[in-house]
């Protein structure tokens, strides 16, 4: 038997005409679905014909709500086989009525595989749609944007663009067909090509410019943008030119704000005591504005390595030393256990002061920004002036990035992550991302943090 729907997006007539199937006991390899413009390929099918009656005596159509949700975008698709998975798995329903809850199912998980791009491509036309202002011949302005959906989602995101855009005139062009609202009423359009949209609008330079100056190169991350905005949506955004510009120029903005960063500080501190009383009466960032004490280093200078974390926590802003709360006491712990005496390096932090918001019981803990690291980077380098290590270890991203500049992944760069004057630097994770974890993820995690801190140790002990 062949069905023919009569579009490549209706499943409300695929529902119907599944229902009637499964009513009438036509089982799923007698059935071949066809949708506007496609031949089945089957020469066994016959032709299209009047759905057929139900059976004496059938039980009602069974249809569970897992189902339901997993074929409403995995009939989207465009996968020619869509219609007939969904329907082979709501006869199986008939009598395995958990069947759709199964996702080990070789045909549950097909639809699954099916949905997901379908929900990809719903996302990135809300995201990536862009709409260009035209005047139309009574004078009154239109809104019009063109996209290219790699699936049938064009009349299943109407009502978004609706309930968004609902003051608005605007038109939506695809090569599949066409949206337009007039502010009370939608209405359909054939299809449309690229030339029938319009180019640009006087807004989009003013668009450009406010996109260029909010762009901040510290947080680029370009595989994790393209992605996230493939290329091929580019085309269709006006700030798309900008980007490749502004990878390129990235570093060298980057360095620009951490120069800025660095305020008038006065004078170099000559000692560590000096250092630690400069630090009493900073105020160049909002940190050191909060009402917080500093918390300086301590140590011993000579013993060749420095171990930076990210800022004190409630704790240390308390007892004004560093790593004496509860991540100070993991990381000692595990110090000890690989051969290293805490107390015979420096242990200092990348921010100074304790970054937190303020709670009824306890003050809970902010990371601090990237600006915020940067300001306090010009005394962490002259820290490192004065203690001279041979060996430093960072803890997370923060402490990286007070040290080198940039910030760092941990997963990805732990270890080895750079010499800077004969100096090494090495990565690991923050002791309270272990606080954070339980079971099977701290275990796994500690074992790491092990392993770093066993590689380190290492370095220590080799040094003249």
């Amino acid at each position: 038997m062949r069905v023919c729907l009569p579009a490549p997006d209706d499943s409300e007539a695929w529902r119907s005409a599944a229902r009637a199937l499964v009513l009438a006991g036509i089982e799923p390899d007698a059935v071949a679905w066809e949708e506007p413009g496609q031949g089945t390929g089957d020469l066994f099918a016959q032709e299209a014909m009047p759905l057929p009656p139900p059976r004496p005596g059938a039980a009602p159509v069974r249809a569970s709500k897992p189902f339901l949700d997993l074929v409403r975008m995995a009939l989207l698709n465009r996968a020619p086989e869509r219609f007939d998975l969904a329907y082979r798995l709501l006869w199986r329903l008939q009598s395995q009525p958990r069947a759709a809850q199964d996702a080990a199912d070789p045909l549950v998980r097909r639809l699954d595989q099916l949905s997901r791009p379908v929900r990809r491509d719903i996302h990135k036309m809300r995201a990536f749609l862009r709409f260009r202002g035209v005047a139309e011949a009574d004078g009154s302005e239109r809104f019009v944007a063109w996209f290219e959906p790699d699936h049938h989602i064009l009349r299943a995101n109407a009502g978004f663009f609706v309930r968004r855009f609902a003051a608005m005139r605007w038109s939506i062009l695809t090569p599949a067909g066409s949206l337009h609202w007039n502010g009370q009423v939608l209405e359909e359009g054939p299809p449309a090509t690229r030339l029938d949209a319009p180019g640009g609008d006087p807004l989009e330079e003013l668009w450009r410019t406010y996109y260029a100056n909010i762009f901040n190169p510290a947080r680029l991350k370009v595989g994790a943008m393209l992605k996230e905005m493939p290329r091929k949506y580019w085309k269709n955004m006006p700030e798309a030119a900008l980007i490749p510009d502004l990878i390129a120029g990235a570093q060298a903005r980057e360095a620009a704000m951490v120069d800025l960063g660095r305020q008038d500080f006065g004078p170099p501190p000559a000692t560590l005591p000096d250092l630690a009383q400069g630090l009493a009466s900073c105020r160049h960032c909002a940190i050191g504005c909060n009402g917080t004490r500093a918390v300086a280093g301590e140590g011993q200078p000579a013993g060749g390595f420095m171990i930076v974390g990210e800022q004190p926590g409630d704790t240390e802003e308390s007892l004004g030393r560093p790593f004496v709360g509860p991540a100070g006491e993991v990381l000692r712990g595990h110090l000890q256990a690989v051969g290293i005496d805490p107390g015979q390096g420096w242990l200092t932090n990348a921010v100074k002061h304790f970054k937190h918001q303020p709670t009824p019981k306890r003050r809970l803990h902010q990371s601090p920004t990237a600006g915020e690291i940067d300001t306090c980077r010009w005394w962490l380098d002259r820290e490192r002036e004065l203690v001279a290590p041979r060996l430093i270890l960072a803890l997370g991203a923060s402490a990286a990035r007070g040290l080198i500049g940039r910030t760092a992944s941990v997963q990805r760069e732990r270890g080895l992550l750079a010499t800077h004057e004969g100096t090494e630097i090495w990565l690991t994770c923050h002791p309270s991302y272990l606080l954070r974890l339980d079971g099977a993820a701290r275990a796994a995690e500690e074992a790491r943090f092990v392993q770093d801190l066993a590689s380190f140790a290492d370095r220590v002990r080799a040094l003249p």
